[in-house]
């Protein structure tokens, strides 16, 4: 059982723009993409006619589709930020600080839920172990921000010119 959790589903995008899941024979929705994504199932989306690696065009949609219901992670000084880098020689860099920042922070909330059941079980003062908590965070994204920095700066010097038109730099 462990070998076919390992392989990589395959869901195939057909013209009539509706998407068929190879795995169980039959049409999903977006919202079933969504949870394949919740529950760790590795995937692959192809277009049919081409056989085209469409995943992430997929991706884009359930994302879409979540921030236009209920309450959305992007604000629009997010969107319009991600929009200003790409072609911006940062366009890798800030891809790869955004991939990293979203790790770490999942990394460290599930090492804080278990640090927060494990404290406030014990703890006489809730609070002061929250707080602790929170401060031996703080040099792990001090670490993400300086190495961000770093690239940042690596960027300017390998393309000084790349901003001097904008007044604002």
């Amino acid at each position: 059982m462990a070998g076919l959790m390992s392989e990589l589903r395959v869901i195939k995008k057909y013209p009539n723009r509706r998407l068929y899941d190879t795995e169980i024979s039959r049409y999903i929705t977006l919202e079933e993409v969504r949870q394949l994504v919740l529950q760790n199932v590795r995937f692959r989306v192809e277009d049919k006619r081409s056989r085209e690696d469409i995943t992430r065009s997929i991706l884009l949609q359930v994302i879409s589709e979540q921030e236009e219901g209920g309450d959305p992670i992007f604000t629009t000084e997010v969107l319009t930020f991600i929009i200003r880098f790409y072609g911006d020689p940062m366009q890798t860099s800030i891809s790869r600080y955004l991939e990293l920042s979203l790790q770490l922070f999942t990394q460290q909330q599930a090492h804080f839920a278990d640090q927060l059941r494990q404290r406030l079980g014990q703890a006489q003062q809730p609070l002061h172990a929250l707080k602790d908590l929170a401060e031996r965070q703080v040099p792990i994204w001090r670490l993400v921000r300086k190495e961000f920095l770093k690239n940042l700066s690596k960027t300017k010097k390998l393309n000084p010119l790349s901003r001097a038109d904008d007044p604002e730099s």
